[in-house]
């Protein structure tokens, strides 16, 4: 004969669901936040983060820096400053020792 379950029991219970309801929202919510990101990416894909105008790549010292056809601002990709102050000690030599 099945009895009454207890306080604690339902307690236990419902404290199962509150968890489980908890891990699938943060399950939604990292695959919503992934999903932003990626299209994030593909609209801003070769515009300037500053102002959103289109970038154009101009060769300087071997390397292909990125510069913006509106504000004239210059973006560097991963491991371009490297490139760029290999043995400078001149003013980029000082921002790869900042920045590196």
């Amino acid at each position: 004969m099945p009895g009454k379950p207890s306080e604690s029991e339902e307690e236990y219970f419902a404290r199962q669901e509150f968890e489980r309801r908890k891990a699938v929202l943060v399950e939604s919510q990292g695959r919503a936040a992934e999903e932003e990101r990626l299209r994030v990416l593909a609209v801003s894909k070769g515009r300037c983060p500053k102002c959103g105008a289109a970038l154009v790549g101009v060769p300087y010292r071997g390397v292909e820096i990125d510069k913006c056809s509106r504000c004239q601002g210059i973006w560097l990709d991963v491991g371009e400053l490297e490139q760029l102050a290999t043995g400078d000690t001149g003013f980029l030599g000082g921002i790869k020792r900042i920045f590196g």
